[in-house]
């Protein structure tokens, strides 16, 4: 449980150094994202980046399981 609160640590760390580069990347801003505004409110639905995100840590998650 320690390691993994280190790695956590520092992936917090590493995202947090290369924000100004990573907020460029669009997502949150994908074809399948909805957005609606109505009067003073807006929501916002990050429905095909959420997706891609699941996608992309389940292929990670695959590669570097030990067993």
């Amino acid at each position: 449980m320690q390691k993994v609160l280190i790695l956590f640590g520092l992936l917090v760390l590493v995202i947090g150094l290369l924000w100004p580069w990573l907020s460029q990347i669009p997502l949150g801003r994908l074809p399948g994202d909805l957005s609606f505004k109505r009067g003073g409110t807006s929501v916002h639905i990050p429905l095909m980046t959420c997706l891609l995100l699941s996608a992309a840590l389940t292929v990670l998650l695959k590669l570097f399981d030990g067993r």
